[in-house]
C-alpha cells in the first residue's frame, strides 16, 4: 500500500474562493528568497513562518546515454532558476502521482526551511526518501512545513529513479540494479556542497524514509559509498531484514536476480536479439517500459553500490555507524489483508488455511500459523493482517533494531493509533487501526493539505516531530527544542509506543509473536 496523493482539494478551494466576497486588501507578500548555489541562483517562495524551494535539479538528466547511468553533476545556469513550482515526479505508472509520469528529467529536490534561517546560525538537515515500492511516489508530495517550522529543521524531500529505469539489471551495466540508490547518494552529496545557503547544517544531516525509502535508509547504511553522507537515520516501516518470500515489505536481490528481471523485460519489449539489448533498450519509449516493468522492485546487492544484503551486512558489523531512530505500526498489514478480502476472497474459518498456504506454502508452517492466529469467526481480517504485518514489519523491524543497537544508539518506536485518518478513501471491511504508512500525516500534509484530526491527535503530531526533530538536532528524540513542555520520555533500548492516549514502553515483542517469526 502506497500513500495516495491527494488533489481533489484543489478544486474545492478555487470555488471557495471564486464565491467569496470581496474582502479588504490582504498585506503585501514577502518579497521571494533567492539562494545562491555552487550551480546558480534560485528563487523559491516565501510563505508565513517558512521558504519553500522546488523543482532544483541535484543531477544531470538521466535521458539518452544517462538512461542507465550513474548520475552526473547537474549542469550550471545564469540568472536566477525560478523554484517556485516542484519538478516532474520520476516516471511511474499512474497511483500515487496522479496521472502518472513519462517524463525522465526527474531527478529534482524540493527544500523547505523555517523562516529566517542563516547560514551563520544553521539548522539540522533532514532528507527525506519517500516510499512507493521502488516503484512510485515523488518527494514534492511530502509537505514538510510542519515538520521545518515545529522542528526547527530544513527539510529536503528528494525523487530518485524509480521501476525499471531505476533498478534494471544488465550484465555489463555500470551501477546494474542500484541506480536509484546511486541517485539518492547524489542528492546527499548535493545537499552536503549546497544546503548551508538554505540555512541548513550541512555537518549535521538526517537520512530519513519510510516503506521502500525506509529500506533505502538501510542499503545507505550497508552502502560503502554513502560513508559520510549522513550523521544519523530514520528508518520507518521499511526494516533492513525485509526477505523476498515475505513481500510486503521491501527487500534487496541478488543481483543474478535482478539481471534475470532485467532479461525478462528486454524480451518484453523486444530488445532481447538486438546486437547491442542495452542500446535497443535505450530506444524503447518511457510508456512501454512502465507497462512491461515487475509491479514491484528490488535493488540488487552484490554490486560495489551495495556489497552485501542490507540485513546480513547489519548482523556483521558493516555499516556506516550513525544513531538510528527504527519502527513500525501497530497494524502494518491491515491495509492489504483489506484489499485482498474486497477483492473477493473473504477470510472465515473455513478459508483461512488456504489463505495462509497462498502466502506461506510450506504445510508445516501453514499449520502452524492456523494454530497461532486462528480465525474463530468474523475476525478473519485483523488475524490476516497481523500475519501480514508481524511477518513483514513488526518482527523484522524489531530484529533489525536489535541488530543495529549491537553497533550504535538505536531508538525504537512503534506507532499506535487506532483510530489514524485514513489514507484513502472508501469504507474498509474492518476498522485498520494503525495501517502501514498511516504515521505519514502526522509528520507530513500529504498530497499538499493537512488531514481532519482530534485535538489529541494534532497533540501526538506535535510530539512526533518534537521526537523527529530532536533526534536530527542531536541524536536524541527526549532533546525538544524548546524544551518548554518536555515530551514523555523515551528509555534507550524501550520501544516507545506513540498513541493518542498512551506515549511510552510497549511489549511489542510478545504482542506481535515475535518469538514464532523467529522460528526458520
Amino acid at each position: 500500500m502506497t500513500v495516495r496523493a491527494l488533489t481533489a482539494a484543489l478544486a474545492c478551494l478555487a470555488a471557495v474562493w471564486t464565491a467569496a466576497p470581496a474582502r479588504a486588501a490582504l498585506p503585501a507578500a514577502p518579497p521571494a528568497p533567492v539562494v545562491q548555489t555552487r550551480d546558480g541562483a534560485l528563487r523559491g517562495s516565501a510563505e508565513d513562518g517558512y521558504r519553500t524551494f522546488q523543482g532544483i535539479p541535484y543531477a544531470a538528466a538521466p535521458v539518452g546515454d544517462l538512461r542507465w547511468a550513474p548520475p552526473r553533476p547537474a549542469s550550471p545556469w545564469t540568472g536566477v532558476r525560478d523554484a517556485t513550482r516542484p519538478g516532474s515526479a520520476c516516471p511511474q505508472q499512474a497511483g500515487e502521482v496522479p496521472g502518472g509520469s513519462t517524463d525522465e528529467d526527474c531527478l529534482h529536490l524540493n527544500v523547505t526551511a523555517p523562516a529566517g534561517t542563516s547560514p551563520r546560525t544553521p539548522k539540522p538537515v533532514i532528507v527525506w526518501l519517500h516510499g512507493g515500492g521502488f516503484t512510485t511516489g515523488a518527494g514534492s508530495s511530502y509537505d514538510a512545513h510542519r515538520l521545518a517550522v515545529r522542528g526547527d529543521a530544513v527539510v529536503v524531500t528528494v525523487n530518485y529513479r524509480l521501476g525499471a529505469l531505476g533498478f534494471l539489471g544488465h550484465s555489463g551495466l555500470p551501477g546494474s540494479g542500484t541506480f536509484g540508490l546511486a541517485d539518492q547518494q547524489a542528492a546527499l552529496r548535493w545537499v552536503r556542497g549546497n544546503i548551508r545557503a538554505f540555512g541548513g547544517d550541512d555537518r549535521n544531516v538526517t537520512l530519513a524514509g519510510e516503506s521502500a525509502g525506509g529500506f533505502s535508509v538501510c542499503a545507505q547504511l550497508a552502502s560503502p559509498s554513502a560513508a559520510g553522507l549522513f550523521d544519523r537515520a530514520i528508518i520507518q516501516s521499511g526494516p533492513c531484514t525485509g526477505r523476498p518470500e515475505r513481500p510486503f515489505a521491501p527487500s534487496a536481490a541478488p543481483l543474478s536476480t535482478v539481471r534475470a528481471a532485467g532479461a525478462r523485460l528486454a524480451a518484453e519489449v523486444g530488445c532481447a536479439a538486438a546486437s547491442s539489448a542495452l542500446a535497443c533498450l535505450r530506444h524503447v519509449s518511457v510508456s512501454r517500459l512502465l507497462a512491461a516493468q515487475d509491479t514491484d522492485q528490488q535493488p540488487a546487492y552484490g554490486t560495489p553500490l551495495l556489497p552485501d544484503d542490507p540485513g546480513p551486512a547489519l548482523a556483521r558489523g558493516r555499516l556506516n555507524r550513525v544513531p538510528v531512530l527504527i519502527g513500525s505500526n501497530h497494524d502494518e498489514g491491515n491495509g492489504w489483508a483489506a484489499g485482498i478480502i474486497q477483492a473477493g476472497n473473504p477470510v472465515t474459518p473455513e478459508t483461512w488455511p488456504d489463505t495462509v498456504a497462498a502466502f506461506f506454502p510450506d504445510p508445516a508452517r501453514t499449520a502452524a500459523i492456523v494454530r497461532t492466529y486462528p480465525v474463530t469467526g468474523s475476525d478473519g481480517g485483523p488475524v490476516f493482517g497481523a500475519v501480514i504485518g508481524d511477518s513483514n514489519f513488526a518482527c523484522p523491524t524489531l530484529r533489525t533494531a536489535t541488530l543495529l543497537a549491537g553497533h550504535v544508539p538505536a531508538w525504537r518506536y512503534e506507532f499506535a493509533d487506532e483510530h489514524a485518518p485514513p489514507l484513502t478513501p472508501g469504507t474498509p471491511p474492518f476498522p485498520l487501526g494503525a495501517p502501514h504508512a498511516s504515521e505519514l500525516p502526522y509528520l507530513f500534509d500529504l498530497g499538499g493539505r493537512p488531514r481532519t484530526m482530534t485535538p489529541a491527535q494534532h497533540r501526538l503530531a506535535d510530539l512526533m516531530i518534537d521526537y523527529w526533530s530532536g533526534f536530527a538536532r542531536t541524536g536524541d528524540p527526549n532533546d525538544v527544542s524548546p524544551p518548554a513542555a518536555a515530551p514523555p520520555s523515551w528509555q534507550p533500548g524501550a520501544v516507545q509506543s506513540l498513541a493518542p492516549a498512551h506515549t511510552g514502553p510497549a511489549p511489542t515483542a510478545t504482542r506481535h509473536h515475535c518469538a514464532f517469526w523467529a522460528l526458520p
